[in-house]
């Protein structure tokens, strides 16, 4: 259990929810008392007929019509349906219950206008696992996320669709099993709800997460590898580190010199001076991928305290418009995540190259004997590389692309969220390519029993064979990749590698 105050959550705390089922997040009483302030001249302003967008007027294009104080109400609902809009796959339960998180949160800082049965709704929905169904596509990434949070919101209000225990059920009957009643929504409340950058930001705090991770398996699997091809330990010597000073290059020269710490395998190839840059580099590239992605979250870190909504109200009382929605700087954040994953998918694509490669590794062709009769892995080069170059066309930034919305009243947007989708599927590839490099290794290791490996990497080696067996005859081989893949998902392997 935690509790948001809009001030304090922290990327770790939206992780450990979203792969909660019912995880218990409150409202603090900080919150309480900042979000009845703002309530408070809502209220006022609605009573005073004064002019305040999205409160008493309509929104975007229709941003110059007047709303009566009897219709504000009915005006939210509106908004809430009309741009439920949203299609595609939905999104993961991972995803909702981070969106559910986060939302809640940029509401609860007290600049939103919302009572706080507004959020005590949403984490009423995520204690219950509740979890709306949100369709992915549907956001331009400014004016926020905007489609997909009205299928969110909808739900609130005993509306759309929501997931109980992995069935689709209406919006009242989910909130029927929750224990809750719909919500009636008050003037903003409909346009706090789907204003803001929440879709984008759980994309990138989640993918980010992941990339993090396959930072340090990427140095598991690669420092495997260099065992197997009898590489060079030079390029990992600290004080080429120092050279240079950058933390990632740091952080991953230290990794793969402690998993290689006591094996007589590497530096016992004396006719070959050094190794390709696959090998040779691994600090440079995995350390730069281990950068982008600090300097990504660093990002996100900012935007799950921020308040993205429009208008805002101030603690002095000012109801301003603003641009807060504007996904830009999540947009550029999640560019640079996927750029890091292709690029990080590409380097293991050549190692794995280089241990199937005879010419390269010394070893049999493909790691396997009776090659001709056998293939053993030869496709499995092959299908990293496809991977790999569908990963290059997600790498092509989204945030520098804009296509003009709402009669050109939305005349710049980020597209922040095809942006993180683009990085999701980019991690998720990545992912798989290192479990590709996994499989290969382990197998390669194999056929250099006369020396003492790294006891570090024996333990790596033992849970990949705890996943999959040794290749003693040609079989389908993506049940394997598929396995070590999703045990990728978690920390397993960096536990057995002691580097977590």
């Amino acid at each position: 259990m935690f509790e948001i105050d809009g001030l304090s959550l922290t990327l770790e705390q939206v992780e450990r929810a979203a792969r909660t089922s019912g995880a218990d997040v409150q409202l603090s009483e900080r919150a309480r008392v900042a979000m009845a302030a703002s309530r408070q001249r809502v209220d006022e302003i609605v009573a005073a007929g004064e002019t305040v967008y999205g409160v008493t007027t309509g929104f975007g294009h229709f941003a110059e019509v007047s709303i009566s104080s009897s219709a504000v109400r009915e005006l939210q609902v509106n908004l809430v349906r009309s741009h439920a809009v949203g299609t595609g796959e939905e999104l993961a339960p991972e995803l909702v219950r981070a969106l559910l998180v986060l939302r809640a949160n940029v509401m609860a800082r007290g600049c939103s206008g919302v009572r706080p049965a507004v959020v005590e709704q949403m984490l009423g929905l995520l204690r219950a696992d509740v979890l709306p169904v949100v369709p992915r596509q549907g956001s331009v990434g400014a004016s926020g996320d905007l489609a997909p949070l009205a299928h969110l919101a909808l739900v609130l209000i005993g509306e759309g669709e929501a997931r109980v225990d992995g069935t689709v059920v209406a919006g009242a009957d989910a909130l029927a099993h929750a224990g809750l009643e719909p919500l009636e929504l008050h003037a903003k409340e409909g346009l706090s709800l789907v204003n803001g950058t929440q879709v984008m930001t759980a994309l990138g705090v989640m993918s980010s997460a992941e990339l993090s991770r396959l930072c340090s398996i990427a140095n598991a699997a690669g420092a495997l590898s260099l065992e197997a091809l009898l590489g060079k330990m030079a390029p990992f010597d600290p004080a080429i580190a120092e050279l240079r000073t950058y933390s990632g290059q740091r952080l991953c020269a230290d990794e793969i010199r402690g998993l290689l710490d006591g094996s007589q395998l590497v530096d016992s190839e004396t006719s070959r001076v050094q190794d390709g840059y696959s090998l040779r580099c691994m600090p440079q590239v995995h350390g730069a991928a281990h950068d982008v992605c600090a300097m990504a979250r660093s990002t996100f870190a900012t935007e799950v305290n921020s308040v993205t909504d429009n208008p805002v109200v101030l603690a002095d009382g000012r109801i301003l418009s603003c641009g807060n929605f504007h996904g830009q700087p999540v947009a550029y954040a999640l560019d640079f995540v996927a750029m890091a994953a292709a690029d990080l998918a590409s380097i293991v694509e050549r190692r794995i190259n280089r241990l199937l490669n005879p010419q390269l590794s010394g070893l049999p062709a493909f790691l396997v004997q009776d090659g001709g009769l056998r293939s053993g892995y030869l496709m499995v080069q092959t299908a990293a590389a496809a991977i790999v170059a569908e990963t290059r066309t997600l790498a092509v930034p989204a945030s520098t692309d804009s296509v003009p919305t709402s009669a050109d009243q939305e005349d710049h947007v980020s597209m922040g969220a095809w942006g993180g989708w683009k990085a999701r599927l980019a991690v998720n590839n990545c992912r798989r390519v290192v479990a590709m490099e996994l499989l290969c290794a382990a197998e390669a290791i194999e056929f250099r029993d006369g020396a003492r490996r790294a006891p570090a990497l024996a333990a790596v080696h033992a849970w990949v064979r705890e996943l999959v067996p040794p290749l003693e005859a040609d079989r389908p081989l993506a049940g394997d990749i598929a396995r070590l893949a999703d045990a990728l998902d978690d920390d397993g392997l960096l536990v057995a590698a002691g580097l977590r």
